[in-house]
């Protein structure tokens, strides 16, 4: 076993455990968690519709429904439930035979079943198949790599819920906060692909050059363009329910930059992992060299890497803009408004955290990757992979 794979066995290792310790330890709002309730999947027998009123689009009334228990201690038993429809297709659910439910049920001191409300469609089983789907097809295609990558994916959602969210709600310092966890992740996902190498080293410093730019920049742009967290989905849902000592334009900021590292991450990456391939091949190639060879490639990346940014950012207010040009608002007081103000700064920001990590990674690449080089070897062709990177 070499010292790159015993190195390699050991960060795994580390990060399993880390993942494992993780999922046990509880947040603390797990005591908030109502231990008088349990869910359990139901199916749907029948549904009496004759209370319901339709009223345009949207639906009011109550729902009679039939649903046998399919599991739990009354495993078969068949119980009538109602499911009221407010008349917010947001919220609503309205369910038909054949479909399979969540049934939050609560007991009585003496532990007989007081009231059962189908929650919601049961989807927990279609998740894990799509969750066990993506693990198989990336460790069938990426191998060992494919493997530290699916570790780095659970150990970030992990990070997500476990550390990130509950500290936000304890009211640690949003930006700080995020900034330290993006660095852990940044480092967990870099150096479980990469090793613990100079590659590694050169991709992590890139992409944490590149987040804080965007930090920075977010935290003047929020200031600047006057928003506020409360443009964020249920915010001000968050604030009335007793945590209105939270500064949730700092959450705002963070959230920026949070969203954006993992494309700054991945081109961090793709311009470390090039310019080391052009410095193992070439190992004479000037630190000057180096550099500009880094550039291009980062040149060419970020073409693809800002576009898919704004895509990504676009595919959750399109339904925003439909509305807007439906009613025949102006672009520039669409444009000038608080929601569509917001996101066009989260996709601005991001994208400016990208442009950067290119330099800032071939900075950092042609000073590592240059040092303790070898014996010089013929350049004569280093002039064409620099013009034809």
């Amino acid at each position: 076993m070499t010292k790159t794979t015993t190195r390699d066995t050991i960060l795994i290792g580390v990060f399993l455990l880390l993942s494992i310790v993780l999922w046990n330890i509880p947040t603390p709002f797990d005591d908030r968690i109502d231990d008088t309730a349990d869910q359990y999947k139901g199916a749907v027998l029948s549904v009496d519709n004759s209370q319901l009123q339709r009223h345009s689009l949207v639906t009011v009334g109550v729902q009679i429904l039939d649903v046998k228990m399919l599991e739990g201690a009354h495993k078969g038993e068949i119980f009538t439930v109602t499911n009221p429809l407010m008349g917010r297709l947001d919220i609503d659910k309205a369910f038909s035979v054949g479909d399979t439910a969540l049934l939050v049920v609560t007991h009585t001191p003496e532990g007989k079943i007081d009231t059962i409300v189908p929650q919601d469609h049961y989807r927990i089983g279609l998740e894990l198949g799509l969750l066990c789907l993506f693990a198989l097809l990336l460790i069938l295609f990426g191998g060992k790599t494919g493997a530290k990558a699916l570790l780095s994916f659970i150990f970030t959602g992990l990070v997500l819920w476990k550390i990130l969210i509950p500290s936000l709600l304890l009211g640690v310092d949003p930006i700080w906060l995020a900034l330290a966890i993006v660095a852990i992740l940044t480092g967990t996902i870099i150096f479980l692909v990469a090793g613990l190498s100079r590659m590694g080293t050169v991709a992590f410093l890139g992409a944490m050059l590149g987040i804080t730019s965007s930090c920075i920049l977010a935290i003047w742009a929020t200031s600047a363009f006057k928003l506020h967290g409360a443009v964020m989905p249920f915010a001000e849902t968050l604030l009335y329910a007793g945590y209105a000592h939270l500064n949730i334009t700092q959450i705002y900021v963070a959230a920026i930059f949070v969203a954006a590292s993992g494309a700054v991450m991945d081109l961090a990456m793709d311009v470390a992992a090039s310019l080391q391939e052009v410095v193992d091949t070439y190992p004479s190639i000037s630190r000057r060299e180096a550099l500009l060879s880094g550039l291009r490639v980062g040149r060419a990346v970020v073409g693809t890497m800002t576009t898919t940014l704004l895509l990504a950012y676009s595919g959750g207010y399109v339904t925003l803009l439909m509305a807007f040009m439906a009613q025949g608002i102006p672009v520039i007081n669409m444009f000038n408004m608080l929601y569509v103000a917001a996101e066009v700064v989260k996709t601005l920001v991001g994208s400016f955290g990208l442009v950067l990590v290119a330099p800032f990674t071939a900075s950092i690449g042609a000073i590592l990757f240059t040092q303790k080089r070898k014996s010089a070897q013929p350049q004569k062709q280093l002039s064409t992979v620099l013009q034809n990177p």
